[in-house]
């Protein structure tokens, strides 16, 4: 569903004859939750409760984007989060978002584009197969996880707004809902957070719009109902409960870079020689492995680097970290 508001000078005013009723719209809206609840894959995320309630997916392992190590466990994945929204404990995200209304859900195209406007996001997603993806999720904290997510590709969708030669850069933004999201009551961050990338990184084939992860929607505390996933990044990366996507033609901000740019770059990228000023980033702890043993190296780009590196070929690395 686009809204559109008409612009002062309009020639074409809408007819009475043309505007769907509340009740045709309403019972459209009942049935695409309907079918998405039965499996339906690629029409949206409609079927997500205000509650917050999970619900089947039908989607399809994409192998060829997808690691062959096991997965962490369901419980681990929506237990152990950062979500500093909902508090910064690795247990407040699940804790403090039963609140949270992931539904009905919209999402605000703006910038350079030929295609711009508020869309309900069942119309983003339609015709878009939803696939599943298994990938290692790396955090700026020195853990890891592997995850299973579900969801669209990022250029699948961007390319459908037609950005122009001027989109350089494609901004990102967090609802902003202190009602809802006890975090963003305190000061530790100037929220809404806000990311972005290259227009280059979002249209790599690694870049994903997540809907869902073990073949559900997304829970409350991962994100709902829509959150990026960039593999080859640090976690932080990944913004949550997108409401606006922006193409620009400069650097967008990025939430934690404004806060301590010290110690959070602009492009995240996950790079083992160049330590956190606090911590170093050159082994990693996995979560779910126990104690004993559960340190790895960790990997450049996150173990992307044969997909990835070529982004980046001729940029210092530890500059533009």
């Amino acid at each position: 569903m686009l809204i559109r508001r008409p612009r002062p000078g309009d020639s074409a005013a809408i007819r009475p004859s043309e505007i769907t009723s509340e009740s045709v719209y309403l019972n459209r809206r009942k049935l695409l939750q309907a079918a998405l609840a039965a499996g339906v894959a690629g029409i949206g995320t409609g079927w997500v409760s205000e509650a917050g309630a999970v619900a089947d997916l039908k989607v399809q392992r994409n192998p060829k984007y997808s690691l062959s190590d096991a997965p962490n466990s369901y419980e681990d994945i929506t237990t152990y989060n950062n979500f500093y929204e909902f508090g910064l404990d690795k247990g407040a995200p699940a804790a403090n978002s039963s609140r949270f209304k992931p539904a009905p859900w919209t999402v605000s195209v703006q910038g350079e584009a030929e295609k711009t406007g508020t869309f309900a996001l069942e119309d983003i997603l339609k015709g878009h197969a939803i696939e599943e993806r298994v990938y290692r999720l790396r955090c700026v904290e020195a853990w890891s996880m592997v995850i299973p997510w579900a969801g669209v590709p990022l250029a699948d969708v961007l390319k459908q707004f037609k950005p122009t030669s001027k989109a350089k850069y494609v901004a990102f933004k967090t609802v902003l809902r202190p009602e809802e999201m006890p975090g963003q009551r305190s000061g530790v961050l100037d929220w809404p957070y806000v990311e972005g990338l290259r227009i280059d990184e979002a249209m790599h084939p690694l870049s994903l719009l997540a809907v869902g992860l073990y073949g559900k929607t997304l829970p409350n505390q991962n994100g709902a109902p829509l959150r990026l996933i960039t593999p080859w990044k640090y976690g932080f990366k990944g913004i949550k409960s997108i409401v606006e996507i922006r193409f620009t033609e400069k650097q967008p901000p990025s939430t934690w870079n404004i806060s301590a740019p010290h110690e959070y770059g602009f492009y995240a990228n996950v790079n083992p020689k160049v330590d956190h000023p606090r911590w170093s980033q050159a082994r990693e702890r996995k979560i779910g492995a126990g104690l004993f043993g559960s340190r790895v190296p960790t990997l450049m780009f996150n173990g992307y680097e044969k997909e990835v590196a070529s982004l980046y070929q001729g940029m210092d690395l530890k500059k533009f970290y």
